[in-house]
């Protein structure tokens, strides 16, 4: 054991320095989220489910754009370390140019289908629930390029083993929105159309400040050429129907907590809000893994990715299992923090114990994620991600028929979802690696 020691202390090492800052900087994103659901509950249920249905249809945008972040991720962090340092600053370019043409193109679609996207969520079901969701969807799609752009600097950084400075831009940004919320919600009264005025500002600020972080960065991006924009159009289609797929799901638990009524729905907003948190801070352990799968892959280091990979999962499953209980303890104390509604609080109890009950389960399943990633198997993700819908379908209708499920139903499906996506990338990176035992990787 002497001896192994210090082997596994370097690559702890390695991981963590990436981990932490990430884990800081991906926590701090859905914060976002977090806030608006804080200052925006205290107007009332009606507000909290319109934020709720707003949310659900931003964040489709966010992940289908998600392949800016991910497969710039990759590409980058491939071509750096097989000293191909020109192929991978136009394959930083790439992700900019990109970014900006399309958060113009989502701005322009989202206000024009905010209306129908609030009444196909369940917001047709409460027409001040569905008022409060036009109004946020229609401020909020202003700061989807801001929020594109940011995506598409994070991989650069991330890419160059940089996750510090995507730390702070993130800090920085979500102070920026605190105090823009509060102040526009609480201390002006512009409701609901406040906290998206305050992240819409936010996600500018964010978005000026990767591009200066961009030029300083130890490769700085360059303008793309025919095959750097061809490479990541050929990640967007597998790597968008995948978020897409993954954005279904939320899209469609958000749409069945509508059906269940305003209190419960307020109540799902509340879970899914801290759910977000979790997974973003968990998804920390997916950084590094993508990185060094990337770098030792490029290099011919299969051992290594093979190492490397075990060591995460084993990593991330002592993260979710933390997660899970301090999630589950912290049930009844969380909610009034959101809501003064009792009824409301009591929806998100219960919701917020079917979400931790699941967190070494859905651990488990974003580390895989970031180590097929790291592979740039990007098909293979999208198919897991596809087949996982087959998972969560059934109790999702059958809470959409029989209500008497409630929020339980709803979240059960939600579980079934998750180990169906960690089982499916399991197996995709055994083939990968070699190592098709799962409890080879998860007991040293």
């Amino acid at each position: 054991m002497g001896r192994l020691r210090p082997k596994l202390s370097a690559t702890d090492r390695r991981i963590l320095a990436l981990a932490l800052p990430a884990f800081g900087a991906l926590v701090i994103e859905p914060l976002y989220n977090l806030v608006d659901s804080a200052i925006v509950g205290h107007l009332g249920a009606a507000p909290l489910g319109g934020l709720a249905v707003a949310t659900a249809a931003l964040n489709l945008v966010g992940w289908a754009a998600g392949f800016l972040q991910m497969a710039t991720v990759s590409s980058v962090a491939a071509k750096r370390s097989a000293g191909r340092r020109d192929d991978a600053a136009r394959a930083a370019g790439a992700a900019y140019v990109a970014a900006g043409v399309l958060g113009l193109a989502a701005l322009v679609a989202l206000e024009a289908a905010a209306p129908a996207l609030a009444s196909a969520l369940g917001g047709h079901h409460d027409a001040s629930v569905h008022s409060a969701a036009v109004t946020y969807l229609g401020i909020a799609a202003l700061g989807l390029p801001g929020l594109l752009i940011t995506l598409g600097g994070n991989g650069h950084l991330v890419g160059l083993a940089d996750t510090r400075r995507p730390l702070r831009i993130a800090l920085g940004a979500n102070i920026a929105n605190v105090v823009l919320e509060v102040l526009l919600v609480d201390v002006i009264h512009l409701g609901v159309a406040g906290s998206a005025w305050g992240t819409v500002a936010a996600q500018y600020l964010s978005a000026a400040w990767f591009l200066l972080a961009a030029r300083r960065a130890a490769i700085v991006p360059r303008r793309p050429g025919p095959l750097e924009l061809r490479e990541l159009a050929q990640a967007a289609a597998p790597l968008s129907v995948r978020t897409i797929a993954l954005g279904v799901v939320y899209l469609a638990a958000t749409a069945v907590a509508g059906r269940l009524g305003i209190t419960r729905l307020g109540g799902h907003q509340i879970a899914m809000a801290l759910w977000n948190l979790l997974a973003l801070g968990l998804d920390a352990l997916a950084v590094p893994a993508q990185v060094f799968v990337s770098e030792a892959l490029a290099t011919g280091g299969r051992d290594a990715a093979r190492r490397l990979g075990g060591r995460v999962l084993r990593l991330g499953l002592a993260a979710g299992i933390v997660a899970g209980i301090s999630t589950m303890a912290l049930a009844p104390l969380i909610p009034p923090l959101f809501t003064s509604d009792p009824a409301v609080q009591r929806q998100a109890s219960l919701a917020l114990v079917c979400c931790g009950a699941q967190q070494p389960l859905a651990a488990l399943a974003y580390v895989l994620d970031g180590l097929v990633l790291g592979a740039a198997d990007y098909a293979r993700l999208r198919r897991a991600m596809v087949l996982a819908l087959f998972a969560f379908a059934p109790l999702a209708l059958a809470t959409a028929a029989s209500p008497e499920l409630g929020l339980v139903g709803l979240w059960l499906g939600l579980a079934m979802w998750m180990g169906a996506r960690a089982i499916l990338l399991w197996r995709r990176w055994g083939e990968l690696v070699g190592a098709r035992q799962l409890s080879g990787a998860l007991v040293p």
